[in-house]
């Protein structure tokens, strides 16, 4: 090898010892880590933000399975034979000639059947209004107790108030005949 390539021993232990001094410099202290540490709200909100991603893939992947889960399990039981017990399992359709004439029936009972939900819509309404009727009786039982029981109230504060006693009457002086009466600031 040639002598401009490799290192000599002097040389590589000052590089590695420069290398050591400048990841030194670069380590930061227990008191820089304290303060490079991120704030205690920072981190709470990461982890709020963790939180929140994992629960939208957890119900995005709920929703999903939920519209797709058939075709998800048809598409597993085709590409692997042993999983073939999670093929969606469909009824067999058996087509009879009943089933044909069962159109053209339908249509006829379609309005038999209108008439038993509106006949089942009115007696759930007429029961409705019976409820509101009592409970609009009995509220306004409620209301005449409570205004009896106010003015009953009322009577009893009035009987038991005390009431002011009337000032005594000033009587008035004696006026005596004995005594003068006060001259007027004139006749001096």
């Amino acid at each position: 090898m040639n002598a401009f390539f490799r290192p000599t021993h002097s040389e590589f232990h000052t590089h590695v010892r420069a290398t050591t001094r400048e990841a030194d410099a670069m380590k930061p202290s227990s008191d820089d880590a304290a303060i490079m540490r991120p704030s205690l709200g920072r981190r709470v909100l990461r982890r709020l933000g963790r939180l929140l991603v994992v629960l939208c893939v957890g119900i995005g992947g709920t929703l999903a399975w939920q519209s797709y889960g058939d075709a998800a399990r048809a598409m597993i039981a085709k590409s692997s034979p042993q999983l073939g017990w999670l093929a969606p399992q469909t009824a067999p359709v058996v087509t009879t000639t009943s089933d044909a004439a069962a159109p053209a029936s339908a249509a006829l009972f379609e309005p038999q059947k209108l008439a038993l939900g509106l006949a089942a819509v009115r007696q759930s309404v007429d029961q409705l209004t019976a409820q509101l009727a009592a409970g609009r009786q009995q509220m306004g039982g409620d209301i005449a107790k409570l205004q009896a029981d106010e003015q009953e109230i009322l009577h009893k504060l009035s009987a038991t108030a005390p009431r002011p006693t009337a000032a005594p009457a000033r009587k008035p002086a004696p006026v005596s005949a004995a005594a003068p009466p006060p001259a007027s600031p004139q006749a001096r």
